[in-house]
């Protein structure tokens, strides 16, 4: 098993910035890859990000050259640095772990409400 706790959420202006923060904690050595993912009202659940042990990431390309995934595995914490957001990035941001468990079973938080308004 693995926990994931997201933070950082909040409302912000159009243009601004917001990093979220998630720590995972449990069988940590089984996750290959983290990512975030967000969900906006009446929507699926989207791909944003995801950083693989080796450090490679990858990003949605809605995102790209605006949200940067980041990890440091010293203090088991995955970032989210988002900048010049849109009111099209309001959703609530999940943190998922990809892990060798079971049938290469998915963990998820909770979830952290991103508004950004215009």
């Amino acid at each position: 098993q693995v926990q994931l706790v997201e933070s950082g959420g909040g409302l912000v202006q159009s243009g601004g910035s917001l990093k979220l923060s998630c720590v995972y904690s449990g069988d940590i050595s089984s996750i290959y890859a983290l990512a975030w993912y967000r969900q906006a009202p009446g929507k699926q659940r989207e791909h944003v990000a995801a950083i693989l042990n080796s450090g490679s990431t990858d990003y949605d390309d809605s995102v790209k050259g605006r949200f940067t995934i980041s990890r440091d595995d010293a203090i088991d914490t995955v970032y989210l640095q988002m900048r010049s957001l849109k009111p099209e990035d309001t959703a609530v941001y999940f943190c998922s772990a990809e892990t060798t468990l079971g049938n290469m079973e998915a963990f998820w938080g909770q979830g952290v409400q991103v508004t950004v308004s215009s």
